[in-house]
């Protein structure tokens, strides 16, 4: 069988979720990928056979998106080119991780995907809502990557063809413990937008996750890392607590440990405002803007009691059975 999947690298979550699959979708048969938008910082060891400049997210300095950025790079002409372009009629099965350039390929080319992924979860009215509902959000999430088929991924079974996350293997088999460090993702934030509030907590250790770091290095409470899943995993595992986006992969895998988090919604991104709702029913502490007692908040948020419900990691060998039987229906 030949596997079409198609990755939307507007963030690190979707290249992370390709790369645990992988090995689970080569029992079926060849798989090629393609790469659209680069947002993603991941170092990858996926055989991209095709890439995109695609649609990429471009955020403001501190925790929202820039709208005008993100218009102003995106070429109409170019994504319908390399969408006619897809030789999609060679393959099998097509899968789409919320790809716009995929699924307008499939309708150019009169082919049919699946739909995999986060996003796919939104299909379903029952999937969490923030309390104002955005007509534009809504409509991205609608019509950006349609497909007729979907199965969605997220916190909990809210629709019949949603199914729990993908954890990468490393958690699962990990034995987490609690070195009292607090590990920070937010890819939305330039440095000097937190650092003061962190370094004005010194009794609190952070390990603070940048794109613009190279090597690791430590001053005073805060060690700053690259990129790097590995290094991310191991850090993820030991902490006491993450503060993080509205995503979806690290909340997940971060509850799955029994880790504390706190989340930090990219302003004016609707999926992640969706996310933060979910995360709010799960008891999850969810804070809107990192403003000048953001260190006091972290503080509060340390010493809170929280429990949450246990997450489940998703049966992948199941599930991609569920995917293949899908496509063919």
């Amino acid at each position: 069988m030949k596997i079409f999947y198609a990755i939307q690298a507007t963030g690190n979550g979707h290249i992370s979720r390709a790369m645990q699959l992988y090995p689970y979708l080569q029992k079926f048969g060849t798989v090629d990928f393609f790469l659209s938008g680069n947002n993603a910082t991941l170092d990858n060891k996926l055989p991209i056979k095709y890439r995109s400049k695609g649609c990429s997210l471009h955020y403001s300095k501190c925790g929202g998106l820039n709208y005008w950025d993100i218009v102003k790079n995106i070429r109409p002409r170019q994504i319908y080119k390399d969408a006619d372009s897809l030789p999609l009629k060679e393959y099998d099965i097509i899968i789409n991780d919320f790809d716009s350039i995929t699924s307008l390929g499939c309708k150019m080319q009169k082919l049919h995907s699946v739909q995999f992924g986060h996003q796919a979860s939104f299909i379903s009215q029952h999937t969490p809502r923030p309390t104002k509902k955005s007509i534009m959000g809504e409509m991205i999430l609608k019509y950006y990557a349609p497909s007729p088929k979907n199965i969605g991924l997220h916190f909990e079974k809210y629709d019949s063809f949603i199914l729990p996350p993908i954890i990468k293997e490393e958690i699962i088999e990990s034995q987490p413990i609690n070195l009292k460090h607090i590990t920070i993702y937010l890819p939305s934030f330039d440095k000097d937008c937190l650092e003061k509030a962190f370094r004005s907590i010194p009794d609190i250790q952070f390990h603070w996750f940048l794109n613009t770091v190279e090597q690791q290095h430590t001053i005073g409470n805060i060690t700053y890392f690259p990129v790097n899943q590995t290094k991310f995993n191991k850090s993820l595992i030991n902490c006491e607590g993450i503060i993080t986006g509205g995503g979806f992969e690290t909340p997940s895998e971060a509850l799955y440990l029994g880790k504390k988090v706190l989340s930090i919604p990219v302003r004016n991104h609707y999926e992640q405002e969706c996310n933060a709702a979910a995360l709010k029913k799960l008891g999850v502490p969810v804070v809107y803007e990192a403003g000048p007692d953001f260190n006091t908040i972290i503080e509060n948020w340390i010493n809170l009691d929280l429990k949450y419900p246990k997450i489940e990691a998703n049966n992948i060998p199941e599930t991609l059975e569920y995917l293949f039987d899908t496509y063919r229906d």
